[in-house]
């Protein structure tokens, strides 16, 4: 078998790296479902809404402006439900969460799915580099705000990458220095917050132990969306032929928030990580629990500042 096919093959599900969402939910009725997706307005994003309205669910798509969110109302079925949620500005994911609330929505599936990836130079908010906010607290928060609002057997996804082992640092999550102010490395500055985002959805699962949720965090695959535009490394190294090869469509990038968010062969499973729609291996530092814990005891109190008008400062 040649390295590509070996890369390719398909796991014991019959799903692999080449399967796209259509695949993985053809013959799937979620009609009466209500799934919500971050990032909905494009790349994965779209693609997951795409394809879940498609099988008859009920989207719940949010996007950083109204106007992004409404934009793909056209792709949509009748029963698609646009909000505007900017992950890094605390106050309109509360507005979102709160909206959400009033309205009494019940959510199958949560599938935190936005996100910004290596930017070029150190950028920060409320005193937090902006990766990490975006990727990580936003959807702390959101999720959190939104828990009671899952409907039994809820599902709720991370998105995460193989970024936090690629480009991870040395001792983890970087406890005292979430601005970036320290030091920072924009790949490693990503790969950060996809740890975070693998450690949020393990203690996720920890704490929804003994309930009928679910919590599971993806690696999507590398694929060409706008995400990647500050990360094109095969490129910028010339080896194009390479990256054909490793690079995901969008349509299979997709496959694997889409097979973990609805499909009933995972029903009941929690506490993983899942990569071409198959549970997969994570880092070292992936699988620490108490590195979990301690990041959603600090993930809480820089929350409680941000909401109450503060700064986050470094300890």
């Amino acid at each position: 078998m040649s390295l590509i096919s070996l890369l390719k093959k398909a796991g014991a599900n019959g799903f692999g790296f080449s399967s796209t969402a259509e695949e993985v939910t053809e013959g799937l009725d979620l009609t009466g479902k209500k799934v919500l997706i971050t990032g909905v307005n494009s790349g994965l994003g779209l693609e997951t809404a795409r394809v879940l309205s498609k099988r008859g669910a009920t989207v719940i798509g949010l996007a950083r402006t109204l106007g992004k969110a409404e934009s793909i109302c056209l792709q949509m079925n009748d029963s698609y439900y646009p909000l505007a949620c900017e992950l890094s500005e605390p106050q309109s994911v509360l507005e979102c969460v709160e909206t959400l609330k009033n309205a009494n929505i019940q959510i199958d599936a949560l599938i935190c799915n936005a996100g910004i990836m290596a930017l070029p130079k150190l950028q920060q908010k409320y005193g937090i580099e902006l990766q990490f906010l975006t990727n990580h607290i936003g959807h702390f928060i959101l999720v959190n705000g939104l828990a009671g609002s899952l409907n039994d057997y809820g599902r709720v996804i991370v998105v995460s990458s193989a970024a936090h082992k690629m480009f991870s640092y040395s001792n983890g999550i970087q406890f005292t220095n979430f601005s970036g102010s320290h030091g920072y490395d924009s790949h490693k500055a990503y790969g950060h917050s996809k740890l975070a985002n693998l450690l949020f959805s393990n203690e996720l699962s920890r704490r929804f132990d003994s309930t009928n949720f679910a919590a599971n965090a993806v690696h999507p695959g590398v694929i060409h969306t706008n995400l990647v535009r500050h990360y094109r490394l095969l490129v910028r190294y010339g080896l194009r032929t390479v990256e054909k090869i490793f690079l995901k469509t969008v349509q299979q990038g997709a496959a694997t928030q889409c097979y973990v968010g609805v499909h009933s062969d995972l029903d009941g499973v929690s506490g993983n990580y899942f990569s071409d729609c198959n549970p997969s291996e994570t880092s070292e530092f992936g699988q620490d629990q108490d590195m979990a814990t301690r990041l959603w005891d600090v993930s809480e109190d820089m929350v409680s500042k941000l909401i109450n008008g503060g700064t986050w400062v470094d300890k």
